[in-house]
């Protein structure tokens, strides 16, 4: 980009900033300014809707209760930790990660976090679309083929150009976002207080361990294990003199706040409603509005679509700087405008002409949280293991501290991905077939096979996600002692 151009993009306010260092100057950002980008991501009533993924694991209110506190709180404070390389590096999640794999070997998570970014995003944005045309439906103004395509624009364009704005902007976005879908969220449960039904919610009976173990891992994966591939995106701008600790203070509350309540209160909604529990599966969040005044169907679309795009932008930005840091050179605005089309597209293909894309599109995610809870767990292993900011121009040099190649890490990634697999199973046999070799490790380790009580537990995302920290602190704790003299 030249130089005209790009003092032209700063005073539009556009972020012309791609995966390189951010400057001295820039670093202004506090911790508490984390609480902003995360609360409003989080702070939708699609929150409220994985309360009837949860109960559908067959366990009782109060196991749900813990299994949400638990795995969202947890979960957020891993991204808070992985929020730390932010301040210490300045650069992306995805480039702080070479110090960890190397800087050419970064590439091989690098592939699974940029599609797993794209793939979420895009499940946001399909959400939005069909529950407008659920919403439009109740009011009797069609739903059908116009307004999916209505919908479908409106959504896209407001990612894509949040996202091609750049950091600031998005900052400033989601501040003004927050109050917008907090307020309605609040109205939402005044409007819906009368529909729980206590006597129904406390007649759930509890679930098996296995049952609890399995509800914990979706929590985990659906809330902070979803973001964790880009925690470091919103941490580059934090002051030097940034406290670590209060980083991960900020981003776990943040994070942690709103999704709490939320799932709490949907599962006082869905245990009190079977129809509307079962009715969250196919559609999360046009089904919530079927219990809502007409009057207020209108603003509850408005914010809900709000909240979702809230939580595409971030990730659609953050996977434009993966993509810049795979080897792809152009500039930011231009990358996110490129995972913008490819969301687009994707929902376009999916609200229009797929047969069924929610099962095998789930399938296909649950898949690569294998790989990514593995890389999560080595780049928590590194952080922790460091004690120096890092060697930043080193972060860009194959023949750097941190080398081209990390094999230990590599093999890490490897072996307790393969672990992982072999731990879970497709829970969509039927629409998603080509998916049906995981679990193979279930019956060898007595766990009762495919078939058996643990098979739904995904226990394989728990188990890459501990050992693979496990063995990355042991094995590499050397390497980043010889990594942090030789800078």
């Amino acid at each position: 980009m030249s130089t005209d151009m790009r003092a032209q993009t700063q005073r539009l306010g556009v972020e012309t900033t791609g995966i390189e260092i951010i400057d001295e100057a820039d670093r202004t950002a506090r911790p508490q300014d984390l609480f902003w980008p995360w609360f409003a991501a989080n702070v939708s009533v699609f929150g409220i809707s994985y309360a009837g993924f949860v109960l559908g694991f067959g366990i009782s209110f109060w196991q749900a209760v813990l299994v949400t506190v638990v795995g969202v709180v947890v979960s957020f404070l891993l991204c808070g930790v992985i929020a730390i390389a932010g301040k210490r590096g300045s650069a992306p999640t995805m480039v702080l990660s070479r110090a960890a794999f190397g800087v050419t070997g970064q590439k091989v998570p690098g592939v699974v976090s940029w599609l797993t970014s794209i793939g979420w995003e895009t499940f946001l944005a399909i959400t939005a679309t069909l529950a407008t045309a659920t919403i439009f439906r109740q009011l009797g103004w069609g739903g059908g083929t116009g307004t999916k395509i209505v919908a479908c624009v409106v959504t896209a364009t407001l990612i894509v150009l949040a996202s091609v704005a750049g950091y600031h902007i998005i900052m400033r976005l989601q501040s003004w976002l927050t109050w917008i879908t907090g307020i309605a969220t609040v109205v939402y449960i005044a409007l819906t207080a009368k529909d729980v039904n206590w006597a129904a919610v406390s007649a759930i009976p509890a679930g098996s361990t296995q049952a609890v173990v399995g509800a914990l891992v979706l929590v985990m994966t659906g809330f902070g294990l979803g973001w964790i591939n880009i925690a470091a995106d919103w941490s580059r701008y934090q002051r030097r003199d940034a406290s670590g600790s209060s980083i991960v203070a900020w981003n776990t509350f943040g994070g942690a706040l709103a999704p709490v309540l939320l799932v709490v209160y949907g599962l006082l909604l869905a245990g009190s409603n079977d129809k509307l529990s079962k009715g969250i599966q196919s559609d999360p969040v046009g089904t919530l509005a079927t219990i809502l005044p007409t009057w207020f169907l209108v603003p509850f679309l408005v914010t809900a679509i709000l909240a979702l795009v809230s939580g595409a932008v971030l990730g659609i930005y953050s996977s434009g700087l993966t993509l810049l840091s795979l080897g792809v050179r152009i500039p930011r605005p231009r990358a996110a405008l490129v995972d913008g089309v490819i969301l687009t597209v994707g929902t376009i293909y999916v609200v229009f002409f797929a047969d069924s894309f929610i099962n095998p599109f789930q399938s296909f995610l649950i898949t690569l949280g294998v790989p990514l809870a593995s890389w999560a767990g080595i780049m928590i292993a590194d952080i922790v293991a460091r004690r120096r900011d890092y060697d930043e121009e080193a972060l860009f040099d194959p023949r750097g501290v941190y080398g081209a190649w990390d094999w230990a890490s590599i093999g890490i990634l490897a072996a307790t991905s393969v672990i992982g697999w072999g731990l879970v199973i497709n829970l969509f046999a039927d629409d998603a077939s080509w998916n049906n070799w995981q679990g193979y490790l279930l019956g060898p380790l007595g766990l009762g096979g495919k078939g058996g009580a643990w098979a739904y537990a995904n226990l394989g995302v728990l188990v890459a996600l501990v050992l693979s920290f496990g063995l990355a602190l042991v094995l590499r704790r050397g390497t980043v002692r010889r990594q942090e003299a030789g800078a």
